[in-house]
């Protein structure tokens, strides 16, 4: 059970400690079970069948618990490019609510993604840029993006600049510098 401050308690009322807002979003916290962010951002991993036994998270599920929502991928996709302040971000993703952006970056600071850097001191301003852990998000990105494009018709696929042939993604290995094939890989797995 949470408890829940209401409207006009204590002698202040609303000019107290907790505003409209935030009563009501507290309130929608309450109702739909969620602590931290927003219903829609809550993890995979909480996502269990009540009266079912617990869900492990697969390696698909935990990426997608850290980078899953479509702004969070936008987000990520635009510092590619490096570093950028919260109006470049806000004007690279027409759509996103201020508020929104807000949330998404600070959810990809805790999650190790991005890194916020202060460029000014007052008042606060941040620069944001991808840490090495996010860069290598962006083969995963690429191939998103091209599947999306094969998919939509209208954009071009990712093309080899030698000979324009388009290009496709395969496993390879580092060590004996050979392309593997999904029956030589030892982890198959269908997704």
């Amino acid at each position: 059970m949470v408890a829940l401050r209401s409207p006009g308690s204590g002698s202040t009322g609303w000019r107290g400690n907790l505003s409209l807002a935030m009563y009501y979003r507290q309130t929608a916290r309450a109702i739909l079970g969620v602590s931290d962010g927003s219903p829609t951002m809550s993890p995979m991993a909480d996502r269990d069948v009540p009266g079912g036994p617990p869900h492990a998270a697969g390696p698909l599920e935990a990426a997608l618990d850290r980078v899953g929502d479509r702004w969070s991928l936008l987000i990520v996709e635009s510092l590619l490019d490096g570093p950028r302040r919260f109006g470049e971000l806000d004007a690279a993703l027409p759509g996103i609510a201020p508020n929104i952006l807000s949330e998404r970056l600070r959810r990809l600071e805790r999650e190790g993604i991005i890194r916020a850097t202060p460029y000014q001191q007052r008042p606060v301003r941040m620069a944001y840029a991808l840490t090495a852990d996010a860069r290598d998000l962006a083969s995963a990105l690429r191939l998103l993006a091209d599947w999306g494009a094969r998919r939509t018709g209208g954009a071009e696929p990712i093309r080899h600049e030698l000979c324009g042939t388009p290009l496709e993604a395969h496993w390879y290995c580092q060590t004996c510098s050979v392309v593997v094939d999904e029956a030589q890989a030892s982890e198959s797995r269908i997704v």
